[in-house]
């Protein structure tokens, strides 16, 4: 055996080609990381989202002429829906678009009996549009919720926590609007169908 030939040189050159395959091998593992395209798409949705709201109150005490000469606005529902950026809630109006007062309070209030509307959340939006939940010509109501306490179904939602009726009283009505936090939101009205119109009020994720 010629073992005394074997010099040290030779040997590192072995284990230095031994090697290359491992590095070969572990190169494209991190390369290929699954995670860098969920992080760009993330961020991407969070850059996209309405900028420049905020928590204080949006009041519009200007009243709208109604399309119809003889007829007043008035509520007819109450509807909500879940947005990528934000939570909303609907009013629908009956006969063209009102004035409104949007605001967070310490407590929401019953109209007329002053009573408390409990509602969850960490924080409370009080609504108040400028149109009654019933025909001001014949008292007839024009919205009458099955639960006053749960207008909506807000089971799983972002921000909103609870919709409450909190009464109709001399020609406005009053929704309390429990949310996650003391979070942005902005109010605007939109014209139809027909002669009706909506009030809107978005509440966002986050700040």
């Amino acid at each position: 055996m010629k073992l005394h030939h074997i010099t040290p040189k030779a040997i590192l050159t072995a284990v230095a080609v031994l090697t290359v395959p491992t590095v070969a091998f572990a190169a494209p593992a991190v390369s290929g990381s699954s995670t860098a395209p969920h992080k760009t798409s993330v961020t991407t949705a969070s850059a996209s989202c309405p900028r420049g709201w905020g928590s204080l109150p949006e009041v519009h005490t200007n009243q709208v002429r109604p399309p119809l000469p003889n007829a007043a606005t008035s509520v007819t529902n109450v509807r909500t829906g879940r947005h990528a950026c934000y939570d909303r809630l609907v009013i629908d109006l009956a006969n063209g678009a009102t004035g409104y007062d949007v605001r967070y309070v310490s407590s929401v209030r019953q109209d007329g009996s002053g009573f408390l509307v409990p509602l969850r959340g960490g924080a409370r939006l009080q609504l108040v549009v400028h149109a009654p939940a019933y025909d001001i010509n014949t008292g007839k109501p024009t919205y009458l919720p099955k639960n006053g306490k749960e207008l909506t179904n807000v089971a799983g939602y972002s921000t909103f926590r609870q919709v409450a009726f909190a009464g109709s009283f001399e020609g406005q009505s009053t929704l309390g609007l429990g949310v996650r936090a003391r979070l942005p939101f902005r109010v605007f009205t939109l014209t139809g169908p027909g002669t009706g119109a909506r009030l809107v009020v978005d509440v966002a994720h986050h700040w």
